[in-house]
C-alpha cells in the first residue's frame, strides 16, 4: 500500500480529494452593448410608426409685399423746380395744408401785375359809370387776375386729405415734371395687406381661406399667420407683376417665373419684434408659404403606392 502511495505526489492526491469548481463562461462582449441593441431595436419600431402614421407637407412658396390700401400718391401737376418741402416723413396733415411750394417769382409778378391794372380800371369806371368800355375792359382784367391767382397757387401742393406723410421724394432745388411723384400721403382708416407671388402650377390648389405664412425680410423666424383672401384667376409673368405692383415697388421685387397672385390682409398695422412694436411700410418685402397638401411618408419613400391607394 505504501508503495502504491508513493506512485503520487502528495499536492496531486489533496488536489484531486478536494471538490470540484467550473470555471464561468468567457465574457467578450461590454455590458452597454446589450442596451445599444435594445435602443436600436426602439429607433427602428419608432422609425416604422412614423413611416406608417407621420406626413409630408408641401408648401407654394414665394416673394411678398407689404401694400397700404388707402395710401395717396401725391404729383406734380405743373412743371418747376421746388422751393421748398413743407412736409417731412411722420408728419400728420390736414386737407388743404401746404406741402412743397415751388418757385413762384414770375407767377407773384404776374399776378401783381394785373392787380395794379384791375385797380386802376376799377378806378376809371368808378368816375365815369357810364363808360361801357372801361366796363368791357374791368371785366377782362378780373378773369386775367383770376387766372394769374390759379397759376401762382399751382406753384404750391396741398394735401388732398388728412393723414400721415409716409414718403417724400424730392429736395429743393429739384426740377419736376408733370405728373412725377412728390410723396405719398397714408389716410387715418388705410389697411394694410400682403400680395404673394406663389409659383403658377399651384394655382389649381389654391382656394381662399387657405393659411398663408408670412415671414419679414429681416426678421428671420418671427412669421405671420394669415389667411388667404383672394387668388388670381390667371398665371402672369414677371412684367405683368410689376405692372400691378406700380413703378415704385415692381422692379425691387425678384420673381422667379410665372407666379399666381395672391392677396391676404394685415390684420394689424404694426407687429412685434423683440418685444418691440414697430410700424409696416409699403413696401417691405417678405416671404411667404401657403401648404398646398400632406402626404404619408410611407407614399412619399415608395411613390408606386400611390397606384394602390388613389391620390388621396
Amino acid at each position: 500500500m505504501s508503495e502504491a502511495t508513493e506512485l503520487f505526489r502528495e499536492e496531486a492526491l489533496k488536489n484531486y480529494s478536494e471538490p470540484k469548481q467550473e470555471g464561468d463562461l468567457l465574457r467578450i462582449s461590454p455590458r452597454w452593448l446589450r442596451w445599444g441593441y435594445w435602443l436600436l431595436v426602439a429607433v427602428f419600431l419608432t422609425g416604422v410608426l412614423y413611416t406608417s402614421i407621420g406626413t409630408v407637407n408641401e408648401y407654394a412658396s414665394g416673394p411678398a409685399i407689404v401694400r397700404v390700401n388707402g395710401r395717396t400718391e401725391v404729383t406734380a401737376t405743373s412743371s418747376g423746380v421746388v422751393a421748398a418741402v413743407e412736409a417731412h416723413p411722420g408728419q400728420r396733415v390736414k386737407v388743404g395744408e401746404l406741402l412743397v411750394r415751388f418757385y413762384e417769382e414770375q407767377e407773384a409778378s404776374q399776378l401783381e401785375y394785373t392787380k395794379r391794372q384791375f385797380e386802376l380800371q376799377l378806378a376809371k369806371v368808378l368816375r365815369d359809370p357810364s363808360d361801357q368800355g372801361a366796363r368791357a375792359a374791368l371785366t377782362a382784367l378780373r378773369a386775367e387776375r383770376e387766372l394769374a391767382e390759379a397759376r401762382l397757387e399751382e406753384r404750391s401742393v396741398r394735401a388732398p386729405h388728412a393723414g400721415i406723410v409716409s414718403d417724400v421724394r424730392i429736395r429743393p432745388g429739384q426740377h419736376l415734371a408733370p405728373g412725377e411723384p412728390i410723396l405719398s400721403l397714408v389716410s387715418d382708416d388705410a389697411k394694410y395687406s400682403v400680395v404673394a407671388m406663389l409659383p403658377g402650377h399651384y394655382r389649381p390648389l389654391l382656394k381662399p381661406g387657405m393659411g398663408l405664412r408670412l415671414e419679414l425680410l429681416g426678421y428671420r423666424y418671427s412669421y405671420r399667420e394669415l389667411t388667404i383672401d383672394s387668388i388670381g384667376e390667371e398665371v402672369v409673368g414677371p412684367a405683368e407683376v410689376r405692372r400691378f405692383l406700380g413703378q415704385e415697388v415692381g422692379d425691387t421685387v425678384p420673381v422667379p417665373g410665372p407666379v399666381v397672385l395672391v392677396k391676404a390682409k394685415l390684420p394689424t398695422k404694426t407687429f412685434k419684434i423683440n418685444g418691440q412694436t414697430v410700424n409696416y411700410f409699403d413696401g417691405m418685402h417678405a416671404t411667404a408659404e401657403a401648404r398646398i397638401k400632406g402626404e404619408s411618408v410611407l407614399v412619399t419613400l415608395i411613390p408606386a403606392l400611390k397606384a394602390l391607394w388613389g391620390d388621396g
